[in-house]
């Protein structure tokens, strides 16, 4: 491919990646989309170089890798990739015995790695920086640090200081990590919910659990950041519920303005995760205060550009198609 291509790294099923693509193509940006996990080996391949050969100079230092990743009847070439957008890639399959379990672990830290090294590419964001910043206990740190209101927070396996932090104020418990759950065999999402002191037994012993302040919100706010474009997006949810994603139908959505302090502390955040990319959410009280619940550094927002007029699309096409300065 003559140009410089953006890679996209996504499941074969994927809403939001294909309004990205659609706009990349509009606009005549070449893109390559590639499923590690599912398409690698079976219809990609991959010849990755660096380094010096021992009978002559080699490239130059920093040069960084080169070679072609091939998918399908298309081919890249690795040191011209000028962006990765990573959506929502399959998991290495790693079904099958102990082979399959070796050939996942160095399919993984093979292409896995190579793709997160590309000279010259910037990163939608960087798979390890967004695994790094799904960690709950660390986004609250850095919302913080960040200068972000963040309710009381208590991270714990021991019942009695699970009881005492639900009576000393009106609580929730949430999950730390969004993970797949079924109940009767159909599939279950564990919302945020309120919790008193009596509800809490010897269960929690099991497991860490995290238990916040409920805030007294009288409304969600979720809020998009690509790059430097900042878009909020106000949720008003029935009264009473919690969270609001137990009632999608529910819910009514209206565009607004983020507070320029609150910008501020998430360019701060962002930064500090060296992400380029986060869906935040947040608590908004009667005195118009924001409180940080979370943020998912791979969020959906499709569905929000739909409800409340948000041209997130454009934002990110924005952000893949001007890609990282080769000479940087």
């Amino acid at each position: 491919m003559g140009d410089r291509p953006v890679l996209v790294c996504t499941e074969a099923e994927d809403a939001t990646a294909d309004l990205v693509i659609a706009e990349l193509n509009r606009r005549r940006v070449p893109v390559v989309r590639l499923d590690p996990g599912r398409d690698f080996p079976a219809s990609a391949m991959v010849a990755a170089r660096i380094g010096a050969e021992s009978t002559s100079s080699g490239p130059g230092p920093g040069a960084g890798w080169a070679g072609r990743l091939t998918v399908g009847a298309r081919t890249v070439d690795l040191s011209r990739v000028r962006a990765l957008y990573h959506r929502r890639p399959s998991p290495y399959p790693a079904a099958g015995g102990q082979a399959a379990r070796f050939a996942a672990q160095e399919n993984r830290r093979g292409l896995g790695g190579v793709l997160g090294a590309l000279p010259s590419c910037l990163y939608l964001s960087h798979p390890q920086a967004i695994a790094r910043a799904e960690y709950k206990p660390s986004q609250l740190d850095a919302a913080t640090r960040a200068g972000l209101r963040v309710p009381a927070t208590l991270i714990t396996n021991d019942p009695r200081e699970a009881e005492r932090f639900c009576a000393e104020r009106p609580a929730i418990y949430k999950p730390l990590h969004a993970a797949a759950y079924e109940v009767d065999g159909e599939p279950a999402g564990i919302w945020a919910a309120p919790v008193v002191a009596d509800e809490i037994d010897g269960a929690v012993r099991h497991a860490a659990h995290l238990f916040q302040a409920r805030v007294p919100k009288v409304a969600d706010v979720r809020t998009v950041v690509v790059g430097e474009q900042v878009f909020s997006a106000r949720i008003t949810a029935p009264p009473g519920l919690v969270d609001w994603r137990a009632k999608y139908q529910s819910l009514v959505y209206e565009p607004v303005a983020c507070p320029n302090e609150i910008r501020k502390a998430l360019m701060r955040f962002l930064a500090g995760f060296r992400l380029n990319f986060g869906a935040f959410d947040f608590a908004v009280t009667a005195d118009g205060g924001w409180w940080f619940l979370e943020c998912n550094p791979n969020g959906q927002w499709a569905w929000l550009e739909a409800a409340a007029g948000l041209p997130v699309t454009r934002a990110v096409a924005d952000l893949l198609e001007n890609g990282a300065n080769p000479h940087d």
